[in-house]
C-alpha cells in the first residue's frame, strides 16, 4: 500500500488537525498548517503556511477545484488545478489530477492520472510554499 510505513521528511506532521467530511463542501480558499484530512469538496485553493512541514490527504471520496499548494499530498481523490508540492506527492490508484503537477518527489501508482504536466523542481520550499492568488473568483457555481 503507498506510503505504508513512511513519514514526511523533515519531521513533517503525521497526525490529522482538520478533517473536512464526505458530506461537507467548502467554498473559498483554506489556508493550515498541521495536517488536512479531505473526505468532501473544496471549490477554491488550499493553502499550507509558508515554512510549515503540513500534510493534505485527500481520500477517494474528496475532491477539490482549485490549485493546491503543500509541502506533502498523498491523493486518492480528484483535483481540478495545479497541484504544487515542495517535499512529495503520493498518487494513489484512484487518484486523478486534471491540472499540473510541480513537485520534487513523487510516486504514482498503477491507476492514478495526470491530465497535464509533471514539472520537475528541484526543493525550493519558499517557491512553492508562497501563493499570491493570480485569479480573481470566475464566479461560476
Amino acid at each position: 500500500m503507498l506510503g505504508q510505513g513512511k513519514k514526511a521528511k523533515s519531521g513533517g506532521s503525521s497526525k490529522v488537525d482538520t478533517i473536512i467530511g464526505q458530506n461537507t463542501r467548502l467554498e473559498g480558499d483554506l489556508h493550515f498548517t498541521g495536517g488536512l484530512h479531505i473526505d468532501g469538496h473544496i471549490k477554491g485553493s488550499i493553502i499550507a503556511e509558508a515554512g510549515s512541514d503540513s500534510v493534505l490527504t485527500v481520500s477517494e471520496h474528496g475532491s477539490i477545484e482549485g490549485d493546491v499548494r503543500v509541502p506533502t499530498v498523498i491523493l486518492n481523490g480528484t483535483v481540478t488545478g495545479d497541484v504544487r508540492s515542495g517535499d512529495r506527492i503520493e498518487l494513489s490508484t484512484k487518484a486523478v489530477v486534471n491540472g499540473d503537477v510541480y513537485y520534487n518527489l513523487i510516486e504514482m501508482a498503477m491507476g492514478s492520472a495526470v491530465n497535464g504536466s509533471l514539472v520537475h523542481q528541484d526543493q525550493e520550499p519558499s517557491a512553492v510554499l508562497s501563493f499570491e492568488r493570480e485569479n480573481t473568483e470566475s464566479g461560476q457555481d
